[in-house]
């Protein structure tokens, strides 16, 4: 299976799910090299769109990712990654990323 990092620009999105809750934690954008990475470290490694530069889930904080699990999308264009919170995942210090509500 060969991912498409061709249809954002060599950019794939990132869902991060919790492998024990199933609670989403967060979304990233992952390039081939990032993606490359984390296969290797077994931690979520992204690609900051803003500084430019690959940066791994927790290395400042210390609330790495273990990754559990990766899956594709049928178009092998996104990604589903199952994970091991090692603390709060969202700068913010909450769980996940994904906490406000907005008006329906």
């Amino acid at each position: 299976m060969k991912l498409d990092f061709e249809k954002l620009d060599g950019l794939i999105p990132a869902v991060i799910q919790d492998n024990s809750t199933m609670q989403i934690l967060m979304l990233g954008f992952m390039n081939k090299e990032s993606y490359e990475k984390t296969l290797k470290t077994g931690k979520v490694t992204f690609w900051s769109r803003k500084r430019k530069k690959l940066w791994q889930k927790g290395e400042t904080s210390g609330n790495y990712l273990k990754v559990v699990n990766i899956k594709s999308d049928c178009d092998n264009d996104s990604l589903l990654i199952l994970a091991e919170p090692k603390g709060p995942t969202c700068h913010k210090g909450t769980t996940s990323c994904f906490t406000k509500n907005l008006p329906k």
